[in-house]
């Protein structure tokens, strides 16, 4: 067995304060309880929330806080992601960082989520890094995972456990929980789906193990969920197949070849009959009602009714 311990942390996250200082709390609460685990994923936009407004500069202040907590614990830290600001242009980013502090690898998101992050810039370069001694990992952001062939790229890259930081409280959450199965299934992986809450989601994280069955679930609370990893049984499933069944890596390998839509200049007929991509106009105004709707209080006592105590 070649374990290795990963704690997800589901946290609310707010849309109009940063959240930096209650992901350091968080990581401190973790790894009082937790002082076996390795590594610890954020969910995404978990620093500073879901509005474009926020964005910063990478390297900057986020990643240096990160870095000395990453050193403090010695761990391995995926602090979810953050909007990244570079030469006019906004990204979705996340980083690795190693125990002693250093930056391994920065991904930036390949598929923003319209229409809420437009005016936000693709990423080009897939990710994956090694944690010596234990696996490859790969790093997909949130609505990277409905392309299958990210997750696949990844896979045939190497990476045996994707990283997943996530940010959904839409309604097709259940939708996502079905995905992450069918991609640790036939990528014969381990994927730990990382979720926020409030701002940052609508919670039930997941982690399933490489034959795609459900290694933990989180309801739609604040949780720290510890997992220690087998990663010998992603080179098993590889090797044998899933539950001793198909091998799809393999299959995948010996007829790669004959993906006519993948090849340089292939006519699409049909997927370009289906028009643009559909985006929101009055960017401006859902700026400004997401940053009213997340301030909002309401009045003590909206309905004017008296307790006995005011009688």
């Amino acid at each position: 067995m070649n374990p290795f311990a990963i704690a997800g942390i589901q946290m609310k996250v707010s849309a109009v304060a940063p959240n930096v200082e209650m992901m350091k709390l968080k990581l401190d609460i973790t790894m009082s309880l937790y002082p076996w685990v390795d590594m610890v994923v954020f969910s995404e936009l978990c620093g500073y929330g879901p509005l474009t407004h926020t964005a910063q500069e990478i390297p900057g202040d986020f990643e240096q806080e990160m870095c000395k907590m990453a050193r403090k614990h010695k761990i391995w830290l995926l602090p979810g992601s953050i909007f990244e600001k570079s030469e006019g242009k906004i990204y979705n980013t996340a980083t690795v960082i190693n125990p002693d502090g250093e930056v391994v690898t920065r991904y930036r998101k390949m598929f923003p989520f319209y229409p809420y992050e437009v005016g936000v810039t693709p990423g080009s370069e897939f990710c994956v890094f090694d944690v010596p001694g234990v696996a490859k990992f790969g790093l997909s952001i949130c609505y990277d995972m409905w392309f299958p062939e990210t997750v696949r790229t990844l896979t045939v890259m190497g990476a045996e456990v994707i990283l997943h930081p996530t940010m959904t409280g839409t309604i097709d959450r259940e939708i996502e929980l079905s995905i992450v199965r069918a991609m640790a299934a036939v990528n014969q992986c381990y994927f730990f789906d990382v979720n926020g809450l409030e701002s940052g989601g609508s919670g039930r994280s997941i982690v399933c193990g490489p034959d795609g069955r459900v290694i933990y679930q989180a309801e739609g609370n604040e949780e720290i969920f510890p997992l220690e990893l087998n990663i010998d049984r992603v080179r098993r499933s590889r090797e044998l197949g899933i539950l001793r069944l198909g091998q799809p890596l393999k299959s995948f390998r010996d007829h790669i070849g004959q993906f006519g839509i993948y090849q340089q200049g292939a006519q699409l007929p049909y997927l370009n009959s289906l028009g643009p991509l559909i985006k929101p106009t009055k960017l401006d105004t859902l700026s400004k009602l997401k940053m009213q709707e997340n301030e909002y209080e309401p009045p003590a006592n909206p309905t004017g009714y008296k307790g006995f105590n005011e009688l």
